[in-house]
């Protein structure tokens, strides 16, 4: 690397620091984390390998691929870890997927078929493009050789030489430090061939995807990943079977594999203590919209939402907090009344009737119109449906074109029984969840916030006889 790449780098750091100071947004350069594991010792410049192995970076890998003792001796010994070892301790840590489904991480590498005598692939998916969700891009911007000895350890544990990260195309400033990353781990021995001497070999690529939102469904991500249009397929046949290039692939969101390295470092016991039941470690939050402090908090999994919001600053001053979408835009809005009772973690979200998804948590406070934020909702979910299902390509048109109605005061009395009709006939109907994600959010505001929408809907005029019609009716008593 020469100097005046470095120093471009850092001019680079520099401006990207400066837009966070005139904006506001603090990303994850706060202090106010509890406990974090990711986002720990972070100042926005020290993204670099040398600055990872002092935070203890690559300790994971080397101790899986670790031997030790004399093999032609009686006491010979493996002191590392073999791939079942490595799949239990992540079963065993509690790790779900922090991309949005939660599907627990050791399960899903367990589906991979081990013995599978061609090619396998795993796929990291960067995709981000939920509304209110940027956690995985300041990963890779400020930590990325977490998400690179992430994969390796992943792809050690599966079986798997090829990787790619999928990074999301409005992001190309991030996609440009993974690239520099993946350069700094090849030529550390880190990635390739034989790493650390060990006779494992992983080549790990990044791909620049094309900003469509469909794209971070995993199939749809596949097909752009081959050069195709990004449309979702059908499942079955699952990726586990049948996914990049028709070969045996496994796909985990950048949080995800970021969090593997402190697992196996630390033991899944100790990552599961860092959380809950069944929800183990800690989590990164983008908390948004009306609070004084946005930005990126990582904190244990169960922490109660009101410690995130005082985190986050709290309400904006002189106002009370109305709702919140905990999940990213594509998950239910909840009341006050019920997000300040919830943990944020799966179960307790899904208990309240909404989802943690991503970990978007968007906060409305009380001068939030939810007609008005309904429609900025669907129109996103119109706009970025990819078409290819007939409920999601007409359905997210209908919904949009309605709330529009409504909130320009031309709703009509059985508008609300319509949109809800819409919804269902979207929901679960289609190949992909992006239909989901546009019906949810219009049930979620009608079921709460319904009387917001009734207001807006103005009563039919009274009917008045004409003349005529009202001499001749007369005439007849």
């Amino acid at each position: 690397m020469t100097l005046a790449s470095n120093s471009s780098r850092s001019a680079e750091a520099q401006s990207v620091l400066a837009q966070f100071a005139a904006t506001g947004v603090q990303s994850c350069f706060h202090g106010r984390h509890i406990n974090p594991q990711i986002l720990a010792g972070l100042d926005g410049r020290n993204w670099q390998l040398k600055d990872y192995e002092a935070r203890g970076g690559y300790q994971a890998l080397r101790k899986i691929l670790a031997q030790g003792g004399d093999p032609s001796g009686a006491e010979a010994e493996t002191v590392g870890m073999t791939p079942d070892q490595v799949i239990a301790e992540v079963k065993a840590s509690g790790l779900r997927g922090r991309g949005g489904a939660g599907f627990p991480t050791g399960l899903k590498w367990s589906f991979m078929p081990r013995q599978f005598p061609g090619q396998k692939y795993l796929v990291c998916n960067s995709d981000e493009g939920e509304p209110g969700t940027c956690k995985d891009r300041d990963i890779m911007q400020y930590n990325p050789h977490s998400v690179i000895e992430g994969m390796a350890i992943a792809a050690y544990a599966m079986g798997i030489s090829v990787g790619y990260n999928y990074i999301h195309g409005e992001i190309f400033a991030t996609y440009q430090r993974f690239e520099a990353a993946l350069d700094e781990a090849r030529a550390a021995g880190l990635l390739g061939d034989n790493i650390l001497g060990s006779g494992f070999n992983f080549q790990l690529h990044a791909a620049h995807g094309f900003g469509a939102y469909i794209c971070g469904e995993e199939t749809a991500l596949l097909e752009s990943l081959e050069g195709k249009k990004g449309q979702p397929r059908f499942k079955p046949p699952f990726p586990a079977s049948f996914g990049l290039y028709g070969k045996p692939t496994t796909i985990n969101n950048t949080e995800t594999f970021a969090a593997v390295p402190w697992i196996i470092r630390n033991g899944g016991a100790a990552y599961l203590e860092c959380g809950k039941p069944n929800n183990g470690g800690t989590k990164i939050y983008s908390v948004s919209g009306d609070v004084e402090l946005p930005g990126n908090y990582e904190v244990p999994m169960g922490t109660p939402f009101a410690k995130l919001l005082e985190l986050a600053g709290g309400v904006r001053q002189g106002r009370t907090l109305k709702a919140v979408i905990p999940g990213g835009s594509s998950s239910p809005v909840l009341p006050a009344s019920i997000m300040m009772e919830c943990t944020m973690d799966y179960d307790s979200i899904a208990k309240a009737g909404s989802m943690l998804g991503s970990g978007a948590v968007i906060v409305m406070d009380d001068s939030r119109c939810m007609v008005e934020s309904l429609k900025r909702l669907s129109y996103f979910y119109m706009h970025e449906s990819c078409g290819q299902c007939t409920p999601c390509r007409e359905g997210t048109g209908w919904l949009w074109r309605v709330v529009d109605r409504i909130h320009n005061g031309k709703g009509r009395q059985n508008d609300l029984d319509l949109l809800n009709s819409v919804a269902d006939n979207i929901q679960g109907r289609t190949i992909c969840a992006l239909g989901d994600a546009a019906a949810m959010p219009v049930r979620a505001m009608i079921k709460h916030f319904r009387h917001e929408f009734e207001a807006m809907i103005k009563p039919p005029a009274p009917q008045v006889a004409a003349p005529e019609a009202a001499a001749r009716a007369s005439s007849h008593v």
